[in-house]
């Protein structure tokens, strides 16, 4: 090992820069239920409380040895914040978005953000946890604050069938969303980056080609992603959950970063694509690896990832609250035996 931080390396590896191996952590959530019994943190508190919640964030770094400290473990906060009615979650399940503020077009011409945004009990609360966390575990550690994207906020005002439609017949309406949510991500993203924050995870996924052809992807989302990139005082990073094969070469050109893939693209073809206009991030499976298999197929799977050239070690998406700690400790040693492997010396 050498005398570099695990900030640092994470950093690097963002930035394309050469490092001595490559990260592991979780860039998307990071709780489970073990991490919430030997931290003393569980859901639903640690969605709602700073103290809490950066308890079990650092829990996963501190406990089962992820290099970053990841956070919060839901998104909601954004959608409750402009006016969704939220299911508040249990102790194994996330809170959900149950209703939107705008059912119409009226009311998307009638929705304004609020001014108080930044104050409200939700996105306060994720702010203080930033501090809470950044002091607790020093200037050495990264840590990665999750965030609603633009198409995700879109949606969480109008609803999955409003989206849907009003992409293919009003792009307009769409445009004028996403402006919106841009907004809500530049001045969100920097309220973390000032408080503490060395990277953004930006999950997405409503604007990949599960949900939209990737024409209009590219019409649509693709411009707001670089305002946003470009508007953020920090790294940035999109996660998009879902086979996001058919858009890798705009994802490339989007101006992130780092960009997170699930399982359901193969690494190997996502590197080639990508090159090194972004740091590739993934992608075991949480469900199908983490939480359902043995340690050694753990091993395996991560050992192949890291063949594949994944620059950042990650799940695919969000943990499972039900993955063993024994399991996310193997995926730690996966990278490790691997660089062993490579030298001995190590």
């Amino acid at each position: 090992m050498t005398g570099i931080t695990l900030k640092q390396r994470f950093l690097d590896s963002l930035a394309g820069k050469d490092v001595d191996r490559v990260p592991v952590c979780s860039v998307t959530q990071t709780g489970t239920i073990e991490l919430m019994e030997a931290t003393g943190s569980h859901w639903p508190e640690a969605h709602y409380d700073a103290e809490k919640m950066a308890a079990l964030a650092i829990g996963g770094y501190e406990v089962a040895g992820l290099e970053a400290v990841r956070y919060p473990f839901d998104g909601t906060a954004i959608a409750q914040t402009l006016g969704c009615t939220i299911k508040e979650g249990t102790f194994d399940s996330q809170p959900s978005v149950l209703d939107n503020p705008c059912s119409n077009k009226e009311d998307v011409g009638k929705f304004n953000l609020p001014d108080n945004f930044l104050e409200s009990e939700r996105i306060s609360t994720i702010l203080d946890a930033t501090k809470i966390i950044r002091e607790r575990v020093g200037e050495d550690i990264p840590v990665v604050a999750g965030m609603l994207g633009p198409a995700a906020i879109a949606i969480s005002l109008v609803g999955a069938k409003n989206y849907l439609m009003w992409s293919l017949t009003e792009p307009e309406i769409m445009r004028e969303l996403l402006g919106m949510g841009v907004e809500v991500c530049v001045k969100y993203s920097n309220a973390l980056f000032e408080r503490g924050a060395d990277a953004i995870c930006m999950p997405d996924s409503e604007a990949g080609p599960d949900l939209l052809p990737p024409d209009i992807f590219e019409s649509l989302v693709l411009p707001e992603y670089g305002k946003i990139c470009a508007g953020t005082d920090g790294p940035m990073i999109l996660h998009m959950c879902g086979d996001a094969t058919a858009i890798l070469e705009p994802m490339a050109c989007s101006g992130f970063e780092g960009l997170s893939i699930e399982e359901k693209v193969d690494a190997k073809y996502a590197k080639r694509i990508i090159g090194d206009r972004a740091c590739l991030i993934g992608n075991v499976s949480p469900v199908d690896i983490l939480l359902s298999t043995p340690a050694e197929e753990v091993k395996r799977q991560a050992k192949m990832c890291l063949e594949d050239g994944v620059d950042i070690l990650a799940p695919g998406c969000g943990l499972a609250p039900y993955t063993s700690l024994e399991n996310l400790k193997a995926f730690v040693e996966a990278r490790d035996e691997y660089y062993k492997g490579l030298n001995p010396e190590l």
